[in-house]
This record gives C-alpha cells, sequence and structure tokens, in this order.
C-alpha cells in the first residue's frame, strides 16, 4: 500500500497543475508569435516546439529562468512563469504535432554529417532516428539555422545547460557543424 501511495504522490506531482484556461491560451498566443500558429516559426533560428518532448521543453523554460541557458528574448519571458506555467505550457506543446518544414541536405553534406554524428555517438541520446524521447529533444526535422546555432553555442560554452555537449563539440569544425544542422533538419 505504501508503494501504491508514493507511485501516485510523484504521478500526481509529475503532472501539470490546473492553469486558468485564460491565461494559458494568452501565454500560448505570446510563444507562437515567434514560434508560429501552425508550428513553423517565422524565423529560422527559432526552434520548432510544437511537438518537441515535454520535459524537455519544461526543462528548457527552468534553464532560460535560471540563467543555465542565454537568450535574452526567453529569460525575460519566463520570469515570471511559475512552474505550473512552465509545466502546462510544456504539455500544450508537447501534445501538438511536429510540423514537416520540408528542408533538404544537399548531396555533399550528407556523408560529412552522417561522419560527424556517428564519431560524436549522437544516437546514444537522441536515438537513432533523432526523434529524441521523453527527456531528450526531437533534433529531426528542427529548423536548420536553430540547430547550428544551437551547436556553435554548446561549442563556445554560451549555452551551459549541458555540458557533455560542449566538450563533445569543441573540436568539430564550423563545416562539420553546418553539415550535421542541415542534415538533421532534413530528415
Amino acid at each position: 500500500m505504501r508503494l501504491f501511495l508514493l507511485v501516485l504522490c510523484v504521478l500526481v506531482a509529475s503532472r501539470p497543475s490546473v492553469v486558468p484556461a485564460q491565461d494559458l491560451e494568452e501565454t500560448v498566443t505570446l510563444c507562437t508569435s515567434c514560434h508560429g500558429e501552425d508550428g513553423r516559426p517565422v524565423e529560422s533560428d527559432i526552434p520548432i516546439i510544437w511537438g518537441q518532448e515535454y520535459y524537455y521543453l519544461y526543462v528548457q523554460m527552468k534553464d532560460y529562468k535560471s540563467g543555465l541557458r542565454a537568450n535574452e528574448v526567453m529569460a525575460g519571458i519566463v520570469a515570471e512563469f511559475s512552474k505550473d506555467q512552465m509545466k502546462a505550457l510544456a504539455q500544450h506543446f508537447s501534445e501538438k504535432p511536429w510540423p514537416t518544414i520540408g528542408y533538404r541536405a544537399e548531396d555533399g553534406e550528407i556523408p560529412v554529417a552522417q561522419s560527424g554524428l556517428t564519431a560524436g555517438q549522437c544516437t546514444q541520446c537522441h536515438l537513432g532516428s533523432y526523434l529524441g524521447d521523453s527527456r531528450v529533444p526531437r533534433l529531426a526535422g528542427q529548423q536548420p539555422d536553430y540547430l547550428e546555432r544551437t551547436m556553435n553555442e554548446f561549442q563556445e560554452d554560451i549555452r551551459l545547460n549541458s555540458p557533455a555537449k560542449s566538450s563533445l563539440l569543441g573540436d568539430y569544425k564550423d563545416a562539420d557543424i553546418e553539415a550535421m544542422a542541415h542534415y538533421l533538419a532534413g530528415l
């Protein structure tokens, strides 16, 4: 019985609390002004969040709020969000369908990208299809400029919320990172 109650408490605590519909709608409208009303962001270096993993979305908002992930716009937006608001937003966007952006890498980039992704053992976390899982983001079909910027931010120790990626990407050439970003965007 104790185990049942413990499991029940964990499940209840991990679910997003109810956020008033009006507050959620207003915040979703703010989010979609950049991330896109149909899931396709308005700029190529803004990430797709529709259909992204719930936990990943939630943690990224927490990291923007704490400063582990630097972005003036996002830090300002999430500064006043409560934990419940961040969970509700993560839940909302994770339940949306992933949009297709129709990107295709250049043929010459594909072997360079595959070599770099294999050397980095990227499939160990992001899985073979780069669709991610409950705690790891989907990379397949993500915005190419966003992927490139993100890998560069890890490489240059600007993005601090995943130190292993900083050391992993430290030795990659700019052309390798660009090819990997384009390849992943085209999956």
